[in-house]
């Protein structure tokens, strides 16, 4: 799975869209942040480590690294 997949799960765990995730992002960040960039790098697999990490705190998750087992 990729980025894309995984914040879409979680999107839709949260009953969120793309649209309400931008809004709480431009409302925390003071910046606006347009729905449709968000979407574009989701499909691209643009968005950079520190974007993503912001948008899963915004969706109440932490993004990080695990060792596996």
């Amino acid at each position: 799975m990729g980025i894309n997949e995984d914040f879409r799960i979680l999107l839709l765990k949260e009953a969120l869209t793309i649209k309400e995730l931008a809004k709480r992002a431009s409302k925390i960040s003071g910046k606006r942040i347009n729905p449709d960039s968000i979407s574009a790098k989701l499909l691209r697999g643009t968005m950079k480590y520190d974007e993503a990490k912001f948008y899963a705190d915004i969706l109440g998750y932490d993004l990080g690294f695990t060792r596996r087992k």
